[in-house]
């Protein structure tokens, strides 16, 4: 039997700058905007060892219009 890898997606909160930051199945990190789309204006995101990430519980995919 095949199996596809699953591509997860997690969400985080950046405690200096409060921003939406994602990190995709493939380990790249993502600064969401504040805008009506936000995946679609995403921005590379550099975390340094002195960033905060908090996880966000993932029902806040719908809002951020992230993929499936």
């Amino acid at each position: 039997m095949l199996t596809l890898p699953k591509h997860s997606i997690s969400i985080y909160v950046d405690h200096e700058s409060g921003q939406w930051i994602v990190r995709d199945g493939e380990g790249s990190f993502w600064s969401l905007p504040h805008t009506d789309r936000p995946w679609d204006d995403r921005q590379p995101y550099y975390p340094t060892e002195e960033t905060e990430l908090e996880p966000i519980p993932g029902h806040y995919r719908f809002l951020l219009g992230l993929p499936a």
